[in-house]
């Protein structure tokens, strides 16, 4: 027998540290290679990482919360081999590991059985099904598992909340006094720490204008009917890019970055659009990179890769790193009008609110339109109040 030292690997993107989100095991638990065994959580991403061998985990670095360095030890391990091996240098992509094409990731045939004596002492299951079960109050132990070994997949998770809905809402309502505390913990923190930076140090200026969209909704209806199954279709969100990008070339100012060490504002010629996810987990930005570049067509299905990416927990550090301006909409959920928070070191933020019809006063007629609100957010150190109406008035 002998110890394996499983130290934090280098996630990318230069990070030096990283927190720990959650343990997927437990002292005493006797896994296997490539079990997921934690969460780590960066800047810029939620990252699981598989253990490097088989064993038996004799100790964990720290709580679920606590901050590890680059380089330091993570968890330690019993094996049967003679000798330890290195830790990795640096993290593999989810589900490939060391060495491994995508497709011998892919082709890698899963296991059927269980080791004897293996428990991970956690249902095996991602961080964003974990989130999704807190907030409904489910169980996991109570949820079958189809993947690999019994591990619960987002399916598997949706499947048991729904044949369970009905029957909780037929049972006798009952009195209520408990209190549940959650710890406030990776990607949750991260989100309140950033929102609460962004709060108190930008001065936020929200401008909100109604935006005629029938011409169109009627145009993209009649895009949409010509494509075919498998290709994106078009959403406001790309014709909102689109009108953006060609927006920002007498606006610069919006897209731009303040570099609050160096005291400078950093315009770009390209246009990194992130837009605001809500997912499992909890917010996050992915970003469609070089959005100028892109084709309607195009920027329809980056925008459709990257936040479904971020909702399946399989987004990149790149894909959730680096945007310029952020497009941030709540869907059917929209409303009339938000004030959404600018998303450091971007000075602007464009909030779409829901599409309704609504009587509208046309040449001395009322007519029913398509109307649309935009509710849009300036940092008003760098952004003045008639640049950010103006470009807003240029985008409508």
């Amino acid at each position: 027998m002998s110890e394996y030292v499983f130290k934090l690997p280098d996630l990318g993107e230069g990070t030096v540290e990283a927190e720990i989100a959650e343990w997927m095991v437990k002292v005493g638990d006797v896994i296997l290679e490539e079990d997921p065994i934690c969460a780590m959580l960066t800047d810029k991403a939620a990252v699981e990482l598989p253990s490097p061998v088989s064993g038996k985990v004799v100790s964990l670095a720290g709580e679920e919360g606590d901050t590890v360095t680059v380089g330091s030890p993570l968890i330690v391990f019993e094996t049967d081999a003679e000798g330890a091996a290195p830790s990795p240098a640096k993290a593999e992509p989810p589900g490939k590991t060391s060495g491994e094409t995508e497709e011998d990731a892919s082709a890698r045939p899963e296991q059927e059985t269980e080791e004897a004596g293996h428990s991970s002492g956690k249902v095996a299951t991602s961080p964003s099904v974990r989130a999704r079960a807190r907030e409904a109050g489910i169980d996991l132990a109570q949820v079958p598992g189809s993947g690999p070994r019994g591990r619960i997949l987002k399916a598997d998770f949706d499947a048991f909340r729904a044949s369970h809905h009905s029957a909780a809402t037929r049972s006798v309502p009952t009195r209520r006094d408990g209190v549940t505390e959650i710890k406030v913990i990776g990607l949750r923190r991260k989100i309140a720490e950033r929102m609460a930076r962004s709060a108190s140090e930008i001065p936020h200026f929200t401008y909100v204008e109604e935006v005629d969209v029938t011409a169109l909704e009627s145009l993209r209806a009649h895009l949409n009917e010509k494509k075919a199954g498998g290709e994106a279709r078009l959403t406001p969100l790309a014709f909102l890019g689109l009108a953006l990008i060609r927006a920002f070339e007498e606006f610069p100012q919006c897209n731009a970055h303040y570099d609050s060490e160096r005291n400078v504002i950093v315009q770009h010629e390209a246009v990194h659009l992130g837009i605001a996810t809500q997912t499992g987990d909890g917010l996050k930005v992915p970003v469609v990179k070089h959005a100028e570049a892109q084709s309607l067509e195009g920027l329809a299905s980056e925008i459709r890769r990257v936040s479904d990416a971020a909702r399946e927990n399989t987004a990149s550090v790149s894909d959730l790193s680096g945007s310029t301006i952020t497009i941030t909409s709540l869907g059917r959920l929209g409303g009339v009008v938000s004030t959404p928070v600018i998303n450091q070191p971007e000075v602007a933020i464009i909030g779409v609110n829901r599409a309704v019809d609504r009587p509208m006063v046309i040449d001395g007629r009322v007519e029913v339109r398509r109307m649309m609100n935009l509710s849009s957010s300036f940092d008003h150190r760098f952004v003045d109040g008639y640049d950010a109406a103006a470009m807003i008035q240029a985008l409508k």
